[in-house]
């Protein structure tokens, strides 16, 4: 059976890693660029995008660096969200990392460019 291909994306983000640490884990922050809505309960994120729910489980957090969630419905594949800030220049950047079927790889990457718009737009950087 054909496995999805790891891929990785960077973004520079003109903001602190705090205030961006808030967008990749709290529920409210994350419906404001990610999904449409996201609810947490019970140690589980659902994101609904359109009329579709995808549930996810907060596997990894690392306070003001990294977030990584597991697909409950897409096993063994996840997403990871880092914060990069470079020790010289202070710049932050935003490291993503998921999986993609092949022929979906560039709208996947698309997708993320997407919603790393938002993302910016949001926090005004």
């Amino acid at each position: 059976m054909a496995e999805k291909i790891k891929f990785h994306l960077e973004y520079e983000i003109k903001s602190s890693p705090k205030i961006l640490f808030s967008f990749l884990q709290e529920p409210n922050a994350l419906a404001q660029w990610f999904a449409d809505d996201v609810a947490y309960k019970d140690g589980i994120y659902e994101f609904s995008w359109d009329d579709e729910q995808h549930k996810a489980k907060l596997i990894s957090s690392k306070e003001n660096k990294l977030v990584k969630y597991k697909w409950l419905d897409d096993e063994p594949y996840y997403f990871e969200m880092e914060i990069i800030q470079d020790e010289l220049t202070n710049d932050v950047a935003l490291a993503i990392t998921d999986f993609a079927w092949e022929e979906n790889l560039d709208d996947r990457k698309l997708i993320w460019n997407n919603q790393i718009e938002y993302l910016q737009s949001v926090i005004g950087a």
